[in-house]
């Protein structure tokens, strides 16, 4: 299908999530392109932005908010750009056309248990969200019921109702969160259905994702991303690779087979244990994982380095912010002779591109990649080669 075959209904009332929607795909590269090359472009010049063969319906992950329609009836939707106004929706040309199905026959299953919507502002109510992830290569479906409170009057029904309108989802999970906040999911799971995970295929390894794992919602292009930023690292089988904000092991884990051992270190525990999983379920020995802040944990590897494996790569993949003076600077005393910095925001890439430049590093190759067609978001792999004093 062309741009202009692409519809969305709920442009009119704009919810802000694909602003780059009403202009050609291939002028959006060109649009990122550019950016790309204003903010990084002193730096090294930026290598042309991978696209997306088809850059529609690549999301594997959606959230869906429950409100009270007309006449109190329940909806769902998406919130309104800057508000906490849901705008009902039945397709979303971002999402998974089976995620969107998904959230069509949750709905339908939630109104015949006649469940109300939660109010966040006087805190009553039943259901706040669904999270739905399917796996790309796998087709299993994840269903994520987040709750007002524990107790889910009718579930078994609900579940029931599920199947027989989705028979596709092979998970349904209970999550509880009776905070009022703005945060999805709370800590509280409960299995209703199925082995409350799926899994996925990146990069010929297999991942398990459970509700809270975090894992890149583009797999097609996340397989273009972590590829080249596996080459950038140059390795040979040898060396000691450093996966720092590494989340449940992805790029760490697809590395190990190149690495003579790979040492991942995240804040998140879940995410730990997930690594820790994948690691095992793919038979990888050579890869090892710590639960600790990664500016604190390099800071102090930095500190007492022979108390540490000498890194030889160093992969940093930080969240939008970017990542810290502080551990930059630590990787810098720790002298590894590559880094490959993988960034959601050139902003802050250009930022901390030029802290790694004042110790030292300079940037060698710089891939940008559309990981969010539509958006304005860009994804950048980074290749720093250490300078040697002279």
């Amino acid at each position: 299908m062309t741009q202009s075959e692409h519809t969305c209904p709920l442009t009119a009332r704009r919810c802000g999530g694909c602003p780059l929607l009403g202009i050609p795909y291939e002028e959006q590269l060109t649009l990122k392109q550019e950016t790309v090359h204003r903010l990084l472009g002193g730096f090294a010049e930026p290598l042309p932005i991978l696209g997306q063969e088809d850059p529609w319906h690549y999301r594997n992950k959606a959230i869906a908010t429950f409100a009270a329609g007309p006449c109190g009836r329940l909806t769902c939707g998406i919130y309104a750009e800057g508000s906490h106004r849901v705008l009902p929706y039945t397709d979303c040309l971002l999402q998974d056309e089976v995620i969107n199905r998904t959230i069509a026959a949750v709905l339908e299953s939630a109104r015949l248990c006649r469940w109300s919507a939660y109010n966040e502002d006087r805190g009553t109510g039943l259901v706040r969200h669904v999270l739905v992830r399917r796996g790309r290569s796998s087709g299993q479906v994840l269903v994520v019921l987040v709750t007002g409170q524990e107790r889910l009057p009718g579930s078994h029904n609900f579940v029931k109702a599920l199947r027989e309108r989705a028979p596709w989802v092979t998970s349904v999970v209970q999550n509880c969160n009776p905070r009022r906040t703005s945060a999805v999911l709370g800590s509280d799971v409960r299995t209703l259905y199925g082995p409350g995970k799926i899994s996925d295929t990146l990069c010929g390894l297999k991942f398990s994702l459970s509700p809270r794992s975090f894992y890149q919602v583009n797999p097609a292009q996340t397989e273009k991303l972590y590829r080249t930023a596996i080459g950038f690292a140059g390795l040979t089988g040898r060396e000691t690779v450093i996966d720092a904000y590494c989340g449940v092991g992805t790029i760490g884990l697809c590395a190990a087979r190149s690495a003579g051992q790979v040492i991942g270190v995240e804040r998140s525990p879940d995410a730990v244990r997930n690594a820790k999983a994948n690691a095992a379920d793919n038979g990888i020995t050579n890869a090892h994982f710590h639960c600790a802040d990664a500016t604190a944990w390099m800071s102090a590897a930095a500190r007492s380095q022979g108390d540490h494996p000498h890194p030889d790569v160093v992969f940093l993949d930080p969240p939008r912010e970017g990542s810290t003076p502080a551990c930059i600077a630590a990787v810098a005393e720790l002298a590894p002779q590559r880094v490959v910095y993988v960034s959601c925001d050139p902003n802050t890439l250009a930022r901390d591109l030029h802290l790694f430049a004042r110790r030292g590093y300079r940037a060698r190759k710089i891939q940008p990649v559309d990981m969010f067609p539509h958006t304005e978001h860009i994804e950048c792999a980074v290749q720093l080669q250490r300078v040697p004093k002279p």
